[in-house]
């Protein structure tokens, strides 16, 4: 009798838990946390990033791993095609888009698909190894959500964090923990060493690179980068501080869309010009340094990182309006966007570098056993000049300069146009040794 009584009682109490409640439309505001909330309204922001490279063996047991490009022809050798995933999500609406640099470093194809599934091919239009970030860029059919940048300057210890990604091939999931440590350090193998990294405990795994790390008001705070494996819930963040530093580089938007206005913005959030270039269009349009900038067009404009923004796909000869605060008055100028000289790529080479070079050739590209020309070829190096001293020899391949990739003599003319004397920058060369392909980064000192 009493196991009758007690599976009735099972029974009924089953019952009872499975019956909705009669409120539970008004329950379920209730249920809102801020976690769903930053979830909802970023989810189309957040993008999954998968790649494909092309990774040769060598059979005798020593490993190595090279780009799609790269190929050759080696005994007792076999290459396959390795998928990767990883994260990222939406700067800028007109496709442009953050991850980790580790996530494209070696890739040959890239593609971003958003939360409606929907694909598209994506281009790296710069890297920054050093800082492990990336900006790539899709030709989007819409206008895309943008996440909204944050600060984290001001993060506390033990405040919820929210992370948005793609771990393990699973799309779009969200984790939620706090903020465990700030300014921590990591080392890695390859003697490269990350600073200033927020630590936290929410939950991130391989292809979370490149994610959102939000607060609970939906601003970005920091992009994923790394886990300690030999740990659980230990995983870290570059802090959205070094994101708005280095971004204004990384875009460079008066270079990469040919157009001069002049002048240079804080990277701090108040937007001030901090300087204007006597006779060019933000001078001559009134602009004077001190003054905040608060609108372009109709974009609002709350810092530095805004304005920049703000420019992105401007073009020389075009109208804008730029509205500013000069001590409290707020004035609306008029500014026409000039077009800048071309530099001569060959010479600035040949005079900070003792470099000259040509685009890669067929001939060329087949010396070095690669599928296509890719690059710059360095035709000659003077003795005792910077690349000299670096290693670089005739025959290397310039891949890309200051992280930018670079094809033609023009886009190092943009990208040298600005580099002074004793100034250092970053070279990413390829070349043919013992019949293997040794890519690797050289810092020049321009003379």
């Amino acid at each position: 009798m009493l196991r009758v009584i007690a599976a009735w009682c099972l029974g009924a109490a089953a019952l009872a838990v499975g019956a909705p409640p009669r409120d539970a439309a008004e329950a379920r505001p209730r249920r809102r946390t801020a976690v769903v909330e930053v979830f909802e309204t970023t989810r189309d922001a957040v993008v999954n990033i998968s790649s494909r490279q092309v990774i040769q063996v060598r059979t005798s047991g020593f490993g190595s791993f090279i780009d799609d490009f790269f190929y050759v022809p080696r005994p007792r050798t076999r290459r396959f095609n390795q998928e990767s995933v990883g994260s990222g999500f939406v700067l800028h609406a007109d496709g442009y888009i953050v991850t980790n640099d580790h996530v494209v470093a070696r890739t040959a194809e890239r593609k971003v698909m958003f939360a409606d599934h929907s694909e598209y091919e994506a281009q790296v239009v710069a890297r920054d190894p050093r800082r492990d970030l990336a900006i790539l860029k899709i030709d989007a059919d819409r206008k895309l959500t943008a996440i909204t940048l944050g600060r984290s300057d001001d993060l506390m210890v033990g405040e919820t964090v929210i992370a948005v990604g793609t771990p393990l091939g699973y799309e779009h999931t969200v984790t939620a923990g706090v903020v465990s440590a700030v300014n921590r350090e990591i080392e890695l193998g390859n003697e490269t060493r990350f600073t200033g990294l927020i630590q936290t405990d929410a939950s991130i795994n391989p292809g979370s690179s490149g994610g959102p790390l939000l607060n609970v008001l939906g601003e970005l705070v920091g992009i994923t980068t790394a886990i300690r494996a030999d740990a659980q819930n230990i995983g870290f963040a570059i802090p959205v501080d070094q994101l708005r530093e280095i971004l204004p580089e990384m875009l460079d938007v008066e270079r990469r869309y040919r157009f001069v206005i002049g002048l240079k913005v804080a990277h701090d959030d108040s937007a001030r010009v901090t300087d204007v270039r006597p006779g060019s269009p933000a001078a001559e349009a009134g602009i004077e340094a001190g003054d905040r900038i608060v609108q372009v067009d109709d974009a609002r404009v709350d810092s530095g990182i805004d304005y920049h923004i703000a420019m992105i796909g401007r073009r020389a000869g075009q109208k804008i309006r730029v509205v500013v605060d000069r001590d409290g008055d707020t004035r609306t100028l008029t500014a026409h966007l000039g077009v800048p000289p071309r530099p001569d790529g060959a010479r600035l080479l040949r005079e900070r570098f003792g470099i000259d070079a040509a685009p890669m050739s067929a001939g060329s590209a087949e010396a070095l056993h690669l599928h296509k020309p890719i690059g710059l070829t360095i035709t000659r190096v003077d003795p005792g000049s910077p690349s000299h001293l670096a290693g670089l020899r005739r025959g290397y391949a310039i891949l890309s300069v200051g992280g930018h990739q670079v094809s033609t003599l023009d886009d190092v003319g943009d990208l040298l146009e600005q580099i002074n004397p004793g100034d250092r920058i970053d070279v990413e060369v390829l070349h043919l040794r013992g019949g293997m392909l040794w890519r690797h980064g050289e810092r020049l000192v321009a003379r």
